[in-house]
């Protein structure tokens, strides 16, 4: 009887589904940031003449976010305000999937170089009240910009289970997050949403309708692509299959082309490095891609496109443990990675004296700096901030280093 229920359970799910996408309106092409121009990119710094500009550059900032009080915070994420600052979002409470976890946001003034005292912007109770359903955890803040210049964020809320319960709620904001409205659940399935998280900045589309990367990990962990109108899921498709692959980042390469690059979730003895797919025609279908040929330890993958083509990756580029975190960069045109600064490393230590060291993200207020945050022993969000001067010297001194690595080759 069971049995029977459950064909009756999947054949009513496939009408629906088939129903669904049939009436699937058209796919628009990615809009391409206006950081992302078609520049070239500029010549290794090898010349004495440079030399004496180096000393000029400023070293990273590096602070941290403003502790609430909470003994466990986690997931920090951040966006570009409209006059320049940074607001950042992250979860804090006594443990990750506790009760009494809220979801905080404080806000960078690049002039001052401070964060602001920090302030909820929701919390399982206002949640529960808002959706007006039960609500037992939530967590992973991901903001976004609406194309009438709103924020947007979304989050994940838990009513039964772990995080494989899961389903993305969002709240918005006319006052640069100020204030927020009442959170609205996001269906991402027309008859079980459950298990749908988010971890990564979304994309635009021309039309304005932002591109959500997702994942599931229940019955499979695999990416999928949300097709978002405001509060409204208008299609989805498949980025990745299996139970291998989660937290897709979306590299967008031009109006049709992307690459998708995730944490790794393989069984023992397969390749702990980062599984990709490929999509040439603005997301509405993925293929897998060959691994990008970096250690990856189940662990969150942070990247940034820059104002001239330059790619940067922040992860933990080892095979276990996430005790290492690393900045990477690379240009678009060779597609080769190279660590240019370690930003965290406890190899040296035993152990269980070693930290976590996980969650980076990335952001750009102008095209050329950056921002990340992290988190930081699952006690402190940490905040590094790296000047466009800085970047643009560093990733010289990659493209020399890379020059001079294959003139020793074909010597």
């Amino acid at each position: 009887m069971s049995r029977v229920i459950a064909l009756c359970f999947l054949l009513l799910a496939a009408v629906i589904g088939f129903l669904h996408i049939d009436s699937r309106p058209a796919w628009t092409p990615f809009a391409i940031s206006p950081y992302q121009v078609d520049e070239e990119l500029e010549e290794p710094v090898g010349t004495k003449s440079k030399g004496s500009i180096k000393a000029s550059i400023p070293a990273p900032q590096a602070n941290w976010l403003p502790d609430t009080g909470a003994p466990s915070v986690h997931a920090a994420s951040m966006i570009a305000l409209k006059d320049g600052a940074v607001r950042a979002f992250w979860f804090a409470g006594s443990r990750e999937g506790a009760a009494d976890v809220s979801i905080y946001s404080s806000v960078y003034d690049p002039k001052s170089a401070l964060w602001s005292t920090p302030t909820v912007a929701i919390d399982r109770i206002s949640a529960e009240q808002g959706l007006s359903r039960y609500i037992a955890k939530l967590g992973n803040p991901v903001p976004a910009r609406l194309p009438d210049g709103r924020l947007q964020l979304f989050f994940v809320t838990v009513s039964v289970g772990g995080w494989a319960g899961s389903s993305i709620s969002s709240l918005t904001s006319n006052d640069e997050g100020l204030t927020w409205s009442n959170p609205q659940r996001l269906i991402s399935s027309p008859l079980v949403n459950l298990s749908t998280l988010v971890k990564s900045p979304s994309i635009v589309f021309t039309d304005g309708l932002l591109g959500v990367p997702a994942y599931h990990e229940w019955i499979g962990r695999f990416g999928e692509f949300l097709r978002v109108d405001a509060g409204q899921v208008i299609d989805k498709r498949r980025m990745s299959s299996g139970r291998s692959a989660i937290q897709p980042l979306v590299f967008v390469n031009d109006a049709q082309d992307a690459n998708a690059y995730f944490r790794q979730t393989r069984s023992a003895g397969l390749p702990k490095q980062i599984p990709v797919s490929h999509t040439q025609n603005a997301g509405q279908s993925w293929q897998q891609s060959e691994d990008l040929v970096i250690a990856n330890p189940n662990s969150a993958v942070a990247g940034l496109v820059m104002k001239n083509g330059m790619r940067i990756l922040v992860l933990n580029n080892i095979e276990n443990g996430r005790y290492r975190l690393a900045l990477l960069m690379s240009d678009a045109k060779s597609g080769k990675w190279q660590t240019v600064e370690v930003l965290e490393d406890d190899e040296a230590l035993p152990d269980a004296q070693r930290k976590e060291f996980s969650y980076p993200y990335l952001i750009t207020v102008d095209g050329n700096d950056v921002h990340l945050v992290y988190t930081w022993d699952r006690k402190r969000i940490r905040h590094h901030y790296f000047s466009g001067a800085w970047i643009k010297q560093a990733f010289s001194k990659m493209q020399s280093q890379a020059a001079d690595e294959q003139r020793q080759e074909t010597q």
